[in-house]
């Protein structure tokens, strides 16, 4: 009996590895095949014209608006494209922010590029001048390069090249570059609202956020190709602990202000009480990455039936990035004593669902309020809409992404940091934060950092990307 209970035993266990085998073998079967990487030849003369906008030191402040630099990139920019701004009618808004609109023959069909034009300042010790446009190394060097000049050149340049061809768009095309997204500003916010007054609708939206970029997880070889679509919304509140009743010196059970804070500021950091789940945007991520994984981690993220739940605890743990795509996030900021003794901090929310939120909040309150600490003010309350999977306009730029990029994986994932595009989420259902831009992790955490810069090829890369996604969209 016992030795039958044994075998059978032996049987499912067996058995049970072996569904994980040929889950994870299937898994690499229905994966793209990839292939390997090649040279694009005509990259300088891209970066040669790249490097006038760049040398436009249009850096975006809270304090004023440098017009000059502003207005140098728009000369630089009727200079390059001559045919798109003899074509587009053109917008602006605010300060700087432009819309351009390109006529297609399906009126009534719209779609949308963007990408800002300003950017932050440039300081530190740089290998080449931050603001020189430097062609060195098979490379152009400068604040901007990565975030967001080259995708707003690539842009304007295949419109240019497409119109000089002779091309008509099946729909109207939009552009749509910003003066001040590095500061959340009014540009996007003041063009969406036209938008909305006008009634206007796109089939797809794609701005800044992925990139083309080094293996993201490990188990990974390939580059990837990461498509944002959906961008953790933001919740802003001040919280306050008042000076109590009697004399500190005097009463041990008196504690003041700064230290009931502080004690929550660290409770919260460390048990992190938030929600954590597996979102269907996630769970896609993985599961595009998966085919393209080594056996070990391919057995894991095939079998999400098996191991969803685990991941959900180990991953915050193992990547920080991939963690935060999980739920909710927050950060402390701004500590300060008022004048009668109460001391006041300002608490930062990333949420990826918004109902989930609220579940949060809860909980962060209660425990807020065994510190007698209350939320003094509501200073921002936004969330968005992610892009629909299974839209036609995500699958279609899913589909020119393999296309113009087949050498590397390609994936949805959630972004935590913020895009102009938020503004748009109700205008479309692929609203898509993707930048064509293939870099390196050097070349990534170059943003907002020293030493900006991206390959001579990738630049081509993206001017051809675009030209792919206008030229064969149908409506």
């Amino acid at each position: 009996m016992l030795v039958s209970i044994i075998i059978g035993v032996c049987i499912v266990i067996i058995g049970f590895v072996l569904v994980l085998f040929i889950n994870a073998m299937n898994c690499k079967r229905k994966g793209r095949t990839l292939c390997q990487k090649q040279i694009v030849l005509k990259g300088k003369h891209y970066c040669e014209r790249l490097s006038k906008m760049i040398q436009c030191k249009t850096i975006s402040s809270l304090e004023k608006f440098d017009s000059e630099e502003f207005m140098k990139l728009r000369d630089v920019i009727k200079e390059l494209f001559p045919t798109v701004m003899r074509t587009a009618h053109i917008q602006y808004f605010g300060d700087d922010c432009y819309l351009l609109k390109i006529e297609g023959i399906n009126q009534d069909k719209n779609v949308m590029l963007m990408s800002h034009h300003d950017v932050v300042a440039a300081d530190g010790r740089w290998k080449y001048p931050p603001f020189s446009g430097t062609i060195a190394d098979g490379k152009i060097w400068g604040r901007g390069t990565v975030d967001t000049k080259t995708p707003l050149f690539a842009e304007f340049t295949a419109l240019e090249e497409l119109l000089s061809e002779g091309w008509k768009p099946s729909c109207n095309v939009y552009l749509l570059s910003s003066h001040n997204e590095e500061t959340g500003g009014d540009g996007a916010p003041l063009a969406m609202q036209w938008m909305k007054e006008n009634h206007l609708r796109f089939e797809w939206i794609i701005d800044e956020g992925g990139a083309v970029i080094d293996p993201p997880l490990s188990g990974l070889s390939c580059k990837c190709a990461m498509l944002a679509i959906h961008e953790k919304g933001r919740y802003k509140i001040r919280m306050k602990a008042s000076k109590e009743k009697g004399h500190g010196s005097l009463n041990k059970n008196v504690l003041s202000p700064s230290v009931r804070l502080a004690a929550f500021i660290t409770k919260i950091t460390t048990k992190q009480p938030f929600i954590r789940r597996m979102y269907p945007e996630v769970q896609a991520m993985f599961e595009s990455l998966a085919p393209h994984m080594n056996l070990g981690m391919r057995l894991i993220f095939a079998n999400m039936w098996l191991f969803k739940n685990p991941l959900v605890k180990i991953i915050p743990a193992l990547n920080a990035q991939a963690g935060s795509m999980l739920g909710t996030t927050c950060y402390f900021d701004k500590l300060n004593t008022t004048e009668s003794g109460n001391v006041t901090c300002e608490v930062f929310f990333r949420e990826v669902n918004k109902a989930d939120l609220e579940k949060d909040l809860e909980k962060f309150f209660e425990i807020a309020s065994a510190y007698s600490i209350v939320c003094s003010e509501v200073l921002l309350d936004e969330s968005y809409k992610p892009a629909d999977l299974n839209s036609p306009g995500f699958q279609y730029i899913k589909q020119c992404t393999e296309k113009s990029f087949p050498y590397a994986a390609c994936a949805p994932f959630i972004l935590p940091a913020g895009t102009d595009a938020r503004h748009l989420c109700d205008l479309s259902d692929a609203v898509v934060r993707f930048a064509p831009i293939d870099i390196d992790n050097q070349q990534y955490g170059s943003v907002h950092n020293i030493d900006e810069n991206i390959g001579i090829d990738a630049v081509a890369q993206a001017v051809d990307y675009y030209k792919e996604l206008l030229r064969n969209y149908e409506v």
